[in-house]
């Protein structure tokens, strides 16, 4: 009975009930141990120490959060999560009975109760934290955004349950017996997360784990520094955090002063801290959307300084613990109900991905450091100048104005910011629509829904699907009808996560569409209803008579059972499966099907279908193949990884592999670097590698990529450099090592000197040919020698190219091009003021070794008076010979041996020896063919 009601109100689906389960109690007591040991260890603190202490306190929760979060970030890119999260439990466990022991022994005094509060705080930020990046393994995206909401409700329950608990059991049991429950509630943990893991996140294999796992951010602060929307919001979070510091003060100073029992001052503690989550809960059920919803952003965000404004007013009116409870009341019940919505809605203009890079800085450091700020200002401030507790109000009062000056700042960034995306959708589409005015979201939103263009319709059903704000549903709904095919199917995509209670009617009139995405979308929302109704999906769309509509069920199938074996096992997933492959192998026309057959077997995760996916690799086809070839990374499967690489040669089917590729995640990268230092696929494939890894844009790949410039192969230097000049293009916030640039463009300004004295070599000797008989000198040498010439050329063009784009590394990118542009330039004046500008931009050795370079570059030589221009020393040929066949580059030294063998001079006879006993087969066929005609001149 209970199971099918939380199915219901929650949207649980078959085979989810049991792991939402799991990961509900274990927030919950979770949680429930943090409201059972912080009041707990509050009191023995303040009895113990007095409240004179918790600045000091304040101070070494700020250093020991930051120090913490760093070797957290460390451990977790090194170590299995499941690891991670089994030693924090056991050891909070060990310090928990610790605790207990050294209080039944009366020894806890000093430095010790220091270490408990600390180590409190750091529970607090590392378990919720640790949690939710476990949600995310044992969830998908499509599960996480309907189900976060019901196991996120076991944090309330526990937070309440704990507190209340502790509130009834302080006075009776005492504060030591307190810890040893909450010891053991927590080592219940254990074995919950022992289930959670077996049963979700053990079958997900590394590449699925590590990309769902969040990783750290990349230079977040730079990012926020960037973006004055994001300054606001984390000065903003600052501003909050440092009043809520001393607002705690405030009220841990009376309520010990009020309370000398620390059984007692436990109880008061905990009664408050769970009423202030009860409260907050109810604002946040009934209060929270109507307010936000009808008075805005702006307005919602200032309730929280307001209310404290007011509660600090009162206390200076009357100065007793029951004004402070109040101010307590405002930060403990608005922060976790309107103000936390309205803040979620305030970073809604931005882009997700900055939200996601930026959001755990401004949580975990921004807030240490302003507890650390709180602490300094109680310290140096109000003990320092031994001020009474009335002048603490007073800078609260203070800081509340400060804090309201960033919400209005913030505000009016908020509507500029929403404005400025919705007029670059118009200034790309090339319609025009009426700006968005300065109300509220939900109007706003409204507004665009109704009278947007296409372009700012997707943009605001994109932020939807961020928030997933049901009062959206009716808006969403009429946007079925709206006349855009990519409008419907976003409109679609977010009722999928708007409406689970009933099925909106005209979803079905849509299935009948030529467009697959809208088919998918149609089909996921129905499917979403299939627990209302099985037979809907099994009688009406899994066996539907459309062809299609049955295929792309069988897809959304796949994909929602893809992690859930109950829910593949009930819809008989495999059965169904293999019955269409049956019936494909008997088709008179397979095409129609195919595709959305080898997707669905992709995305299922049933290794036993693989094979039939490596069967279409070789069709005829190209659509085909390249539906497999997506269908392959859709598996994320190891072994793929190397068959996925073998494509990336091949021009129309490159953009598939890559793209398959990136979806392993970015823990494919460590992967392809060690295929390219290896050597396990053939050259000509890796020197494609970089394409791949330039896709992921993080900083992770720049990196991968600055070590790649180190490699032998010019194919592949080459195309690292573009790789890395295109992530500055795209992405120009990431770092770029410029010693490693630099130390870079050195060297390859010594090979382009190099290849280019060797070219002017093989051009003083074919213009000196010109006038020599065809008896001295046959066609097949000239030839050959036109080759190699051709060749230099080719690679002198390249070398340009790879010093300018790792130029563009170093300096202005814009400058660089324009100066690489009028070097390239036919017209003389061009290039003259190319060098010109390069000798104005560059500085020190870069412009003491590239300038003559460059120079030299730039002359044209076709006489004996152009030759006496070339500042350099011209080798001879032999030395010539000897330089193209030490490096690394085949082409050039199969160039090389052709010219060799057609010139019959024996004096190179000993540096062709070497080359036959290359590696490399064609060199050394080449080199043996080159020996027999300088042994046996005909």
């Amino acid at each position: 009975m209970l199971q099918n009601i939380i199915k219901k109100v929650f949207d649980v689906r078959e085979g989810e009930f049991k792991v939402s389960l799991l990961m509900l109690s274990y927030i919950f007591l979770i949680i429930a141990v943090l409201l059972i040991i912080k009041p707990t260890v509050n009191a023995l603190f303040l009895s113990e120490l007095g409240v004179e202490q918790l600045p000091y306190a304040f101070l070494w929760v700020s250093i020991a959060a930051v120090i913490s979060s760093f070797f957290y970030s460390k451990a977790l890119a090194r170590f299995s999560l499941h690891k991670i999260v089994k030693i924090t439990l056991i050891t909070s466990v060990v310090v928990l009975i610790g605790l207990g022991v050294l209080l039944k022994l009366g020894i806890v005094s000093g430095w010790l109760l220091y270490f408990f509060y600390v180590w409190v705080a750091i529970y607090a930020v590392l378990s919720a934290s640790q949690f939710w990046v476990l949600a995310n393994l044992v969830y998908n995206v499509r599960e996480a955004k309907r189900l976060f909401g019901f196991i996120g409700s076991g944090a309330i329950l526990g937070g309440i349950f704990g507190g209340y608990l502790t509130s009834i059991l302080a006075p009776i049991i005492g504060n030591e017996n307190l810890i040893f429950l909450a010891a053991f509630l927590l080592l219940s943990c254990i074995p919950l997360l022992g289930r959670i893991w077996k049963s979700r996140v053990k079958k997900l294999g590394k590449f699925k784990e590590k990309k769902r796992t969040a990783t750290s951010p990349e230079r977040p602060l730079r990012r926020i520094r960037q973006s004055r929307h994001l300054t606001y919001i984390a000065l903003i979070v600052a501003i909050s955090v440092l009043v809520a510091k001393l607002v705690d003060y405030l009220f841990s100073d009376f309520a010990a002063a009020a309370i000398i029992d620390a059984d007692e001052l436990t109880s008061f503690f905990a009664f408050w801290f769970s009423t202030f989550n009860l409260l907050s809960l109810a604002i946040q059920l009934f209060f929270t959307h109507r307010i936000v919803g009808v008075w805005g952003v702006g307005f919602s965000l200032l309730l929280l300084p307001l209310g404290i404004f007011g509660g600090s007013l009162l206390f200076l009116i009357l100065p007793e613990l029951s004004a402070v409870v109040v101010i307590k009341a405002m930060d403990g019940i608005l922060k976790q109900s309107v103000n936390k919505s309205a803040t979620e809605l305030l970073a809604l203009p931005l882009p997700f991905e900055l939200k996601n890079k930026t959001k755990s800085f401004i949580d975990v450091v921004v807030d240490s450091i302003a507890t650390g700020i709180a602490g300094f200002l109680l310290i140096f401030v109000v003990r320092g100048l031994d001020l009474p507790s009335f002048y603490i109000a007073v800078l609260i009062i203070l800081l509340v104005g400060l804090w309201l000056f960033f919400i209005l700042q913030v505000r009016k960034e908020y509507y500029k910011t929403f404005r400025d995306n919705l007029e670059l959708i118009t200034e790309r589409t090339g319609k025009t629509n009426k700006r968005i005015k300065r109300t509220s979201v939900i109007t706003g939103m409204r507004t665009v829904f109704k009278n947007g263009t296409e372009g700012q319709i997707l943009f605001m059903l994109e932020k939807l699907m961020e928030i997933n704000d049901r009062r959206f549903e009716n808006d969403v709904l009429e946007l079925l009808a709206h006349p855009s095919t990519k409008v419907r199917t976003a409109a679609i995509q977010n009722l999928y996560f708007l409406n689970n209670s009933t099925m909106a009617t005209n979803i079905s009139d849509l299935l009948n569409t030529d467009d697959e995405a809208l088919t998918l979308a149609s089909l996921e929302y129905l499917l979403l209803h299939a627990e209302k109704d099985s037979r809907l999906v099994y009688d009406r769309y899994l066996d539907h008579p459309n062809e299609k509509i049955a295929a792309a069920a069988l897809y959304c199938l796949a994909r929602e059972a893809r992690d859930n074996h109950p829910l593949r096992i009930s819809y008989k997933l495999e059965e169904r499966i293999q019955r269409r492959i049956e019936r494909l192998e008997t088709a008179s026309d397979q095409t129609a099907s195919l595709g959305m057959l080898l997707q669905t077997i992709g995305i299922a995760n049933i290794p036993g279908f693989y094979p039939f996916i490596l069967s279409y690799l070789k069709h005829h086809d190209i659509t085909i193949v390249q539906t497999a070839i997506e269908a392959l990374g859709k598996t994320m499967h190891p072994s793929f990884i190397p068959v996925l690489i073998d494509f990336l040669p091949n021009k129309s089917l490159r953009t598939p592999a890559i793209v398959s590729l990136h979806n392993y995640g970015s823990n494919v990268i460590g992967v392809l670097l060690d295929i390219l230092k290896e050597r396990t696929t053939p050259l000509n494939t890796c020197r494609f590698i970089p394409l791949v890894i330039k896709s992921f844009k993080t900083q992770e790949s720049v990196r991968t990529l600055l070590l790649l410039l180190n490699d032998t192969d010019l194919g592949i230097r080459l195309e690292t450099i573009r790789a890395l000049s295109d992530i500055r293009k795209t992405n120009p916030e990431l770092q770029f090592n410029r010693h490693q640039v630099v130390t870079q463009i050195f060297e390859e300004c010594k090979l382009y000197h190099q290849t280019l004295a060797a070219m002017h070599t093989q051009i003083i000797i074919s213009y000196r040919n010109r006038k020599k008989s065809r008896k001295e000198i046959s066609d097949k040498e000239r030839d050959a020698r036109t080759s190699l010439l051709e060749l230099l050329e080719r690679r002198l063009d390249a070398g340009l190219e790879r010093i300018f784009k790792l130029l563009g590394l170093r300096y202005q990118q814009k400058d660089v091009e324009i100066a690489y542009e009028g070097l390239r330039s036919d017209k003389q004046e061009a290039q003259t003021n190319a060098i010109e500008f390069l000798d104005n931009l560059l500085t020190g050795d870069l412009k003491r070794k590239l300038l003559p370079i460059i120079e030299d570059s730039a002359l044209e030589i076709s006489s004996e008076e152009e030759l006496q221009k070339i500042k350099h020393k011209i080798p001879t040929e032999m030395e010539c010979f000897q330089f193209l066949l030490q490096g690394n580059d085949q082409k050039i030294k199969l160039a090389v041996l052709f010219l060799i063998k057609h010139q019959k001079d024996k004096k190179y006879l000993p540096m062709v020896e070497k080359e036959v006993k290359s590696d490399d087969f064609k060199l050394r066929t080449f080199a043996q063919d080159a020996i027999e005609a300088l042994q046996y001149p005909s």
